[in-house]
């Protein structure tokens, strides 16, 4: 959530910073509001002040043995008054239910766009493999070797489910030990956090209400959550930290549930994109002077990880039309994908300022005993999913069969290759 007083005294910025996002919010309209919610509360706390006039006033007659009804009736009006102030909670609601929805703001080094074509690439890691056949979809790999299946997951669940067994099952489960392993070599701290949480730790990771139709809940009241972020971020909503204590790193491996609202006809086929995943993510919690820094660290334990596991992939600084609505600056990861001839989404690492903090309440004390929002961080190391993917039609062989990236092989307890 963005701090009403930036964007009164910077309502130009703000504005610009709207037309970037592509986000219809005025600085005027949100304005309008603040103004009567300032007037409202100087109308309390000029209640208040006669609220307490009348009461020393009243104690004063009656210690002298005069008649305060005169000063009682009038007291019981600002009582009242003050009463009826107090309890109207319209004005804060209306302002804050426009503020939930506004988006971050992006930092200056943030490319100004509008969609993914306005994207910049930072940099290309490997090349892709020149195949001496035509390489088939991780699908149709899958699927020949009997170790991915979609019909009868889509039989007990719906569409946009699946099922890995053997091999490949296993391999989900080496490439999770070993992306939690590059975590932790990098000053993680492993979480296994809840899967179902509470409206507010939906709201305070910026979840909600921007994202309701993409979440699953349930008749009682929980969330399933769509990432571990939503998890590891409210491992500190609504304390105040030491700045000693910064920065604080969590990594989680979690299913993460998503229902894919909006993106009928999009990658219907195959792993990509799932109502059920799995994915390691990363989470960082630091002071705003040092979350740049953070964001470039963080985003590279990412690529290490695709470094290791000697797949191409290339590194994207999103533009202000493509970010997330909680970034105020995001690097996106693609892996390359023979059978598709392009590099795909596998990773984004976004750097949210105070964004979720000012939500979460999350503050910490530096050394003068000043407090401050912290600034949060989170990304994926990675999208197990999607890494599978990539291996299955990056590793293939013109056989059908996979050959298990030589990093996994201890993983997979000296399996070299799945047949």
């Amino acid at each position: 959530m963005l701090d009403i007083k930036w964007i009164r005294e910077n309502p130009e910025k703000f504005d610009a910073a709207m037309v970037a996002r592509a986000n219809e919010t005025r600085a005027l309209e949100l304005l309008a509001f603040d103004e009567e919610k300032r007037k409202k509360t100087a109308l309390i706390q000029e209640l208040q002040a006669k609220r307490n006039k009348f009461a020393q006033e009243i104690a004063v007659v009656k210690k002298s043995g005069g008649d305060a009804a005169a000063l009682l009736e009038d007291s019981k009006k600002v009582n009242q008054e003050l009463a009826a102030a107090e309890s109207d909670f319209s004005i804060d609601e209306k302002l804050n239910e426009i503020l939930a929805a506004i988006p971050n703001i992006p930092l200056a080094s943030a490319p100004v766009g509008k969609d993914e074509n306005d994207n910049v690439e930072i940099e290309k890691s490997g090349s892709p493999k020149n195949f001496s056949f035509a390489p088939k979809a991780h699908d149709e790999l899958g699927e020949n070797l009997k170790m991915l299946d979609f019909d009868q997951s889509a039989l007990m669940s719906g569409a946009r489910f699946s099922t890995l067994s053997g091999g490949l099952a296993r391999m989900e489960r080496a490439l999770s030990n070993f992306m939690l392993d590059v975590a932790l070599e990098n000053n993680y701290t492993e979480v296994s956090p809840p899967n179902l949480v509470k409206s507010d730790a939906m709201r305070f990771s910026g979840q909600l209400p921007k994202f309701s139709e993409e979440a699953f809940s349930t008749s009682d009241g929980y969330w399933l959550i769509p990432t571990a972020e939503v998890s590891l971020v409210n491992l500190v909503a609504k304390k105040t930290l030491q700045e000693s204590e910064l920065p604080i790193r969590f990594t989680a491996y979690t299913p993460c549930f998503r229902r894919e609202a909006g993106s009928a006809g999009k990658d219907t086929k195959g792993l990509i994109r799932q109502h059920q995943f799995k994915k390691v993510e990363l989470v960082s919690i630091t002071t705003p002077e040092a979350s740049e820094a953070e964001h470039e660290r963080m985003t590279n334990v990412s690529c290490e990880i695709l470094r290791r596991l000697e797949l191409p992939f290339r590194k994207i600084l999103l533009c202000t039309g493509d970010m997330g609505f909680c970034a105020q600056k995001t690097y996106d990861l693609e892996v390359w994908l023979p059978s598709q001839a392009k590099y795909r989404e596998i990773s984004s690492c976004s750097n949210c300022g105070d964004f979720q903090a000012r939500r979460g309440a999350i503050k910490f004390k530096n050394k003068d005993g000043k407090s401050n929002f912290v600034h949060t961080l989170n990304g994926s190391a990675l999208a197990v999913g999607r890494t599978l993917v990539a291996i299955l039609e990056n590793y293939q062989n013109e056989d059908g069969s996979i050959n298990v990236p030589e990093v996994l092989v201890g993983y997979m307890g000296g399996v070299k290759v799945i047949s």
